[in-house]
């Protein structure tokens, strides 16, 4: 993929140098203690390119994702500031973007959000004013034309020069149909897209072979999302009860086999197996790791991946 950069995301310019890119996550505190985030991006940085900043994840209420985004960058993080659909209409939206792009935030990521009925405000009412796509289709505008949803104009020094993301996933049913929902968020300007946890890598590979025939991959970047399995119960809890994740019975009769005390360990060796993998699969161009409240074993996966040292551009 050969073009110029937009922004000013350190996450872009890894990308367009043809470097295998490296992302994590870092999810706020429920309170707002700012000692929390700086406790978990010791561990990130130096070890990925940029972090995505959960937006209330799971629909529980935390830290807003523009304040810790701006937390996590003052310990040396470049943030990915994630945004959900559920929360805001299009005015605090665009609201949100001039202000986090004012405040250094060079890299957004659009998603639509768990919806509420699953977190701590079950009562509260849901948005979803615009859809991911939308908000993707937006984000565009106000960088490429310098216009709000409401045809206002930016001034030129005026317009948001953000890195612009969205989420894929390519196990959720009717599995044919997952790539031409991506094409979707291509076309809607999506820069860089990262998948949700993969564990079934035929129906990975499946998907990113359609991927590279319909000439995606040569229009956005696509990086595989890798969560380590902690454990057999994880496992099972995974492939039982969270929508859109298949988990093969390969990986849970390997983790079987190994004591309890042990599984942990041979996750991170299943997720570097599959790094590995994904480093010369046609159309990946780099992981996103997911590592939910486990942020300090990110230096011993991404040295024992060989992701590290990170290039400095």
């Amino acid at each position: 993929m050969t073009r110029q950069p937009k922004t000013n995301s350190n996450l872009e310019k890894v990308l367009l140098s043809g470097a295998f890119a490296v992302t994590g996550e870092l999810g706020p505190p429920r309170h707002c203690n700012a000692h929390e985030v700086a406790e978990k991006a010791k561990h990130l940085v130096g070890n990925v390119d940029s972090v995505n900043i959960t937006d209330n994840q799971t629909a529980v209420v935390r830290m807003s994702s523009l304040a810790a985004g701006i937390l996590a960058q003052r310990e040396g993080l470049e943030a990915n500031m994630q945004m959900v659909c559920r929360d805001r209409n299009r005015i605090a939206m665009e609201s949100d973007l001039l202000g986090a792009h004012a405040l250094g935030i060079n890299n957004i990521l659009s998603l639509s959000g768990d919806h509420q009925k699953f977190g701590d405000h079950p009562q509260s009412k849901n948005v979803f004013d615009l859809d991911s796509i939308n908000l993707i289709q937006t984000i565009k505008m106000m960088r490429d034309e310098g216009r709000l949803l409401s045809g206002q104009e930016l001034p030129p020094d005026g317009r948001p020069k953000l890195f612009i993301g969205g989420a894929y996933n390519p196990f959720a049913d009717p599995e044919d149909y997952r790539v031409h929902r991506v094409a979707k968020k291509v076309a809607a300007g999506a820069d860089f897209l990262q998948s949700q946890c993969i564990y079934d890598m035929d129906r990975f590979r499946r998907f990113m072979a359609k991927a590279v025939d319909m000439g995606l991959t040569e229009k956005t970047f696509f990086l595989a999302g890798v969560t380590p399995l902690k454990s057999l119960g994880m496992a099972r809890y995974m492939k039982n009860n969270v929508p859109g994740i298949t988990v093969p019975d390969e990986l849970i009769n390997r983790l079987k086999g190994v004591p309890k005390d042990k599984q942990a360990e041979e996750g991170i060796k299943i997720a570097c197996e599959q790094i590995q993998e994904f480093k010369t699969m046609k159309g990946v161009a780099g992981v996103h790791l997911m590592l939910i409240e486990w942020e300090h074993m990110v230096p011993e996966i991404v040295k024992k991946a060989d992701l590290v040292p990170r290039p400095k551009l």
